[in-house]
């Protein structure tokens, strides 16, 4: 796509907010599915750990 000028690609056509929002909870969304793996992944590592010291 061609932009005229930098602001021409922030505001796009008026669309820009939109498209801008969506973007942002893509990325918010995306970074908030990755620390929910890595807690999940940190929990039942603690809990094989656990798990192992007991028997």
């Amino acid at each position: 796509m061609y932009f005229e000028s930098f602001d021409g690609f922030w505001h796009m056509a008026g669309h820009g907010p939109y498209v801008w929002s969506s973007y942002g909870l893509f990325v918010a969304l995306l970074c908030l599915n990755v620390w929910h793996a890595r807690s999940q992944k940190l929990k039942a590592l603690k809990q094989a750990k656990a798990f192992i010291r007991r028997n």
